[in-house]
C-alpha cells in the first residue's frame, strides 16, 4: 500500500511503500495528529523506519491494498 505524508514547509512530501493494513496505518495517523504520539512512525516493505514530527505533518493519504492490474482486461 501507498501512503503519502506532507510536510508543513516542503515542497516535496514523503511516499511509503508499506505492508500494513489500512486501519493500522489510519490508527497510527489519528494518535500522531491528535497528539497522542510526538511522532508518526512508519515503516516501510523493506523494514526502514520513517519518523516524521506530528506537528510538521499536513496531510496523510493512505492507499488501498489492492493491487493494480497491467495490461489489458477483456471484460
Amino acid at each position: 500500500m501507498e501512503i503519502k505524508i506532507g510536510i508543513a514547509d516542503s515542497n516535496r512530501e514523503l511516499v511509503v511503500q508499506s505492508k500494513d493494513e489500512v486501519d493500522a496505518v489510519k490508527k497510527v495517523v489519528a494518535d500522531a495528529l491528535a497528539g497522542r504520539t510526538e511522532l508518526l512512525e512508519l515503516t516501510d516493505e523493506k523494514g526502514k523506519q520513517y519518523l516524521v514530527p506530528a506537528a510538521r505533518v499536513s496531510y496523510v493519504e493512505v492507499g488501498t491494498n489492492e493491487s493494480r492490474s497491467v495490461g489489458f482486461n477483456a471484460s
